[in-house]
């Protein structure tokens, strides 16, 4: 006895069409959304510049083999090279997530919107070297911020209510797809290419986390989001030739996405796509660390003073968090590496009690050798309050609590030192901004002569010039 399987091509699903419709049609009309795109722009490069800084990651960047150069190509910056919007989209991509140090979304899923800015920047630029050659109009970098404030919002939207990790997959799904709609929406698809692209983004094989996780946490976790904004250029291309879509692929009874790898669940959502992402980010200002951990650092740099004297004094530290962050970064045992290290709570929070302070460099071999590190690991104990697993996921509230006390040997103990929203967090706007600006001239100064730094600072830091600058004009600032 056969089937009848209908094969009636199925209009597509809703999920598709929302993001197709939201992508190539919805007018921003927010200023804050456009003047957080542009402190997220500044953010989101001075991360790449600061991780052109780490062989591990420069060893990765360049042409996928030697020469593979593209004359008219899009342009990576800090770096000479001028590559494929595919390959280039990977560079960028690669090096703004390498330190784990830009922007962070926090609900059901995890992840970092300005991942989307490798895809969004290398097609931009590509787009407006075709269109000068041409004797066309450039892109400007309006509709850079544009497409960023609609990725946040693709990205963002879907994380709200649907937890990936939960079955198993990453967050640089929730990359894929974003990037896929605002880069075929700036290549100028109709609406059908555009649902055609983004089914494709669903249809692939998606990360799993394992990368992400004791016993196997490695480095693929600092370019995975390369790797999926950069495929999303390469869908968003193929889309442009004609390359069909899958309509049903979210839900296709027993193959697709719902029912093979969502566990037969489909995907809801609590409010419309808008710019709420964007204007709700939260940027890793002070910080290199995992977002759970962010305010755990800041309890742990104010304990310092405390216990810097009495190391060796100390009995016990007990964290006190959320349920998310203890899922995530609560690790006991060796650290075998950078990204397991700026994924475990306790090593981050030792730092901070030792040195009073945390950066990158603090992740590598040589500190995590310090005897004192794993001496202190050892005696901490992560707890969860309830009421802040609770706020963690109220869209009023949103908070990422923790908070540190230090027991010691004589029976003293110090202060429990809470701290509910970190200082990048929409809350700490006014306060942060500062921060943020400050973080963006440290990492020019990195990369960039004083003169070269300078206009690439005072242009970023204008709002209305920069929204005017041609995209290939910005990208050609930043060229070593």
């Amino acid at each position: 006895m056969s089937a009848h399987i209908s094969n009636v091509r199925p209009k597509p699903d809703p999920v598709l069409a929302d993001i197709a419709d939201y992508a190539a049609k919805a007018k921003i009309s927010s200023p804050e959304a456009y003047n957080t795109a542009r402190l997220c722009l500044m953010d989101t490069l001075g991360c790449g510049f600061e991780a052109l800084s780490y062989p591990a990651c420069t060893k990765l960047m360049g042409p996928v083999v030697p020469g593979a150069v593209m004359a008219g190509g899009a342009k990576v910056p800090g770096t000479a090279f001028q590559l494929d919007p595919v390959m280039a989209a990977f560079n960028i991509g690669c090096m703004i997530r390498w330190l784990d140090f830009n922007d962070t979304w926090l609900a059901a899923e995890w992840g970092h919107p300005s991942d989307n800015l490798g895809g969004i920047l290398a097609m931009a630029d590509y787009l407006s070297r075709q269109a000068v050659a041409a004797g066309k109009k450039p892109l400007t970098m309006r509709d850079v911020l544009t497409a960023m404030i609609k990725a946040h919002e693709i990205q963002g939207v879907i994380a709200l209510e649907n937890s990936f990790n939960r079955v198993g997959l990453d967050h640089v799904v929730l990359v894929k797809v974003a990037s896929t709609a605002v880069v075929s929406a700036m290549l100028g698809l109709s609406r059908e290419e555009i649902i055609n692209a983004v089914s494709n983004a669903w249809v692939d094989g998606q990360s799993l986390r394992t990368y992400r996780h004791a016993p196997n946490t490695g480095s693929r976790k600092s370019w995975a989001a390369g790797d999926a904004t950069s495929r999303a250029v390469r869908l968003a291309l193929m889309a442009a030739k004609g390359e069909m879509g899958y309509p049903s692929v979210l839900s296709a009874k027993g193959w697709g996405f719902y029912d093979v790898l969502f566990k037969g669940k489909p995907f809801t959502f609590s409010r419309k796509y808008g710019s709420y992402v964007m204007e709700n980010v939260l940027f890793k200002i002070s910080f290199p660390a995992e977002f759970h951990a962010q305010t755990a650092v800041e309890c742990a740099i104010q304990l310092h003073p405390q216990v810097k004297d009495r190391l060796d004094q100390i009995k016990k530290v007990v964290i006190t968090t959320h349920e998310s962050a203890i899922r995530i970064i609560d690790k006991k045992g060796p650290l075998n590496n950078p990204a397991d290290r700026d994924h475990c709570i306790q090593y981050m929070a030792a730092i901070g009690l030792i040195k009073g302070n945390l950066t990158a460099a603090d992740y590598e071999d040589n500190v995590a050798r310090d005897p004192r590190v794993d001496a202190l690991r050892d005696k901490m104990e992560c707890v969860e309050n309830r009421q802040w697993s609770k706020d963690y996921l109220d869209p009023q509230k949103r908070s990422i609590a923790n908070a540190i006390q230090v027991f010691f040997k004589d029976g003293s103990k110090t202060a429990n030192i809470a701290v509910e929203y970190p200082v990048g967090h929409r809350r700490r706007r006014k306060e942060g901004i500062p921060l943020l600006e400050a973080k963006f001239r440290t990492n020019l100064a990195r990369r960039f002569p004083e003169k070269q730094r300078a206009a690439i600072e005072a242009l970023c830091r204008d709002q209305k010039k920069l929204e005017a600058t041609p995209v290939h004009e910005f990208v050609d600032m930043m060229v070593i």
